[in-house]
């Protein structure tokens, strides 16, 4: 049992001045394994206050002292990576070989990455008779989300640190627990008092708080579309910086030449890593008419081999939803699918065999699904594969573009040079080329309504800079 009784702010650890606790489930037993505390407005203001007076210093911190702590904050997730792993997958339910590489070790990488690019990276230039200068923003607040707590958190605590911000951080109700562990390192290594500040507590009173704060000069926020706009609507009035990460419904497109057997195995494990818990999966897969029979034949084939179960088990290939509400949503929307007229390949209604415990949904695929269709058209943030077929390149460019969101997406061909320019079509942040892994130093983020700003290397550097004209 992880219970947390205080706030981190300012370097310390203080009481919080809301009422209640925050309880944390274990998704896969429905047990409690810990709890937070619950912050409250006043808790935002001395987290922000802190922030505002260590700015002063920290934005003037040496480039050397900044890499530094980071370095060291990098080799501090190395060293608790178990601990962090299983903590994450208790509170989120991944599967713990998927918790180490992906929860812990891209967050450890991305912190190092920022190091790294600070060593070379041009603070300064001249442009005719101008000093253009890149400065620190000022004062960030970052709402992060449930699915990847630890690496969404990074995404946002490391540049900032790196540009020379100072922060507070309200991570999700769902999954606090790693944020509370990465404030203990923090401490550990000695970051500078108010540099980094953290406040456990529920989003309609702390997080939208924190959008209207006049003293907070950047928010930073990953989560559903419809909360990002609501973060952008309490934010409008102090025309603070707004960067959000949204949701997606991302296209996974097979060119008349790919190879079938691979599309279908890339298919599974696009769509449902992290237990389709994932912004960026590929849920909508887009395949030639002539593949139809073939692909859904080996998909549905490789499914019933898909291991659904304890995430501590090092076989299990999909954990249990975050939460019964989660549970619920996804269960809705399967059922919405074949409602709808669907052809259910896999999966369906009901908990996966041998479970009667935990927030389970069995992985479900669709085939015949029409841009009509509500699968077609909205995240369901689960294991649910939806399938359409094309006739035409043309034809398949629009259903990869026949969306709202435009997050992620993948092109598979025996062509690379066919595939690039297929991606170059697509309306959204970033393609995978025949499966072309996932790179912590490209920028990622979303067109339409996925989003706007982007993380990760040097351009999520750039997010936290203000850029002053010096004319001499």
């Amino acid at each position: 049992m992880q219970i947390y009784e205080k706030l981190y702010i300012n370097g310390e650890w203080v009481k919080a001045t809301g009422e209640g606790i925050i309880e944390v489930v274990n998704p896969a037993n429905e047990k409690i394994i810990g709890s937070v505390p619950v912050g409250s407005q006043n808790d935002v203001d001395a987290a922000v206050l802190a922030a505002k007076n260590a700015f002063e210093s920290w934005s003037k911190s040496s480039y050397e002292e900044r890499i530094d702590f980071l370095n060291k904050l990098s080799a501090s997730i190395k060293e608790r990576t178990e601990d962090l792993a299983q903590t994450i997958t208790a509170e989120v339910g991944t599967p713990i070989g998927y918790s180490r590489m992906a929860m812990v070790g891209t967050p450890r990488v991305v912190t190092r990455s920022y190091a790294k690019i600070l060593e070379t990276f041009e603070w300064e230039e001249e442009i005719r008779n101008s000093l253009i200068v890149k400065e620190p923003i000022g004062v960030c607040a970052f709402i992060t989300p449930w699915n990847f707590p630890l690496h969404q958190i990074i995404g946002k605590v490391a540049p900032a640190l790196a540009a020379g911000c100072t922060m507070v951080l309200k991570p999700s109700k769902e999954a606090p627990l790693n944020a509370f562990m990465l404030a203990e390192i923090i401490d550990d290594i000695g970051l500078p008092k108010g540099v980094f500040n953290l406040i456990s507590g529920h989003g309609v009173e702390v997080g939208e708080y924190m959008a209207t704060h006049s003293d907070i000069d950047m928010i930073s926020f990953t989560g559903s579309t419809n909360a990002g706009i609501s973060v952008s609507q309490a934010s409008a009035s102090t025309i603070k910086r707004v960067t959000l990460e949204l949701g997606g419904k991302s296209a996974n497109v097979a060119l008349n030449d790919a190879e079938p057997e691979l599309v279908a195995k890339m298919a599974i494990s696009g769509c449902y890593q992290n237990s389709g818990q994932t912004c960026s999966a590929l849920t909508r897969l887009i395949i030639p008419s002539k593949m139809k029979n073939e692909v859904c034949e080996m998909i549905r084939s490789r499914i019933e081999r898909y291991t659904v179960g304890d995430p501590l088990d090092e076989s299990t290939r999909c954990g249990p939803m975050v939460s019964s509400k989660q549970q619920m949503s996804v269960t809705k929307y399967i059922q919405t699918g074949i409602d709808e007229g669907a052809t259910l390949i896999s999966g369906g209604i009901g908990m996966p065999e041998n479970l009667n415990v935990g927030f389970f949904v069995k992985p479900t695929v669709f085939a015949d699904v029409t841009p009509e269709m509500t699968i077609w058209k909205e995240e369901i943030f689960g294991p649910v594969l939806v399938i359409t077929t094309y006739d035409s390149e043309e034809e398949a460019l629009i259903l990869a573009n026949d969306s709202i969101y435009g997050l992620s997406g993948a092109v598979w061909s025996e062509s690379k040079e066919r595939a690039i320019n297929f991606a170059k079509g697509m309306r959204t942040g970033q393609v995978s080329v025949n499966g072309g892994h996932f790179n912590v130093n490209a920028p990622f983020g979303g067109y339409k309504m996925s989003g706007n700003g982007r993380e990760l290397g040097l351009h999520g550097l750039e997010e936290f800079l203000e850029i002053k004209s010096i004319q001499l």
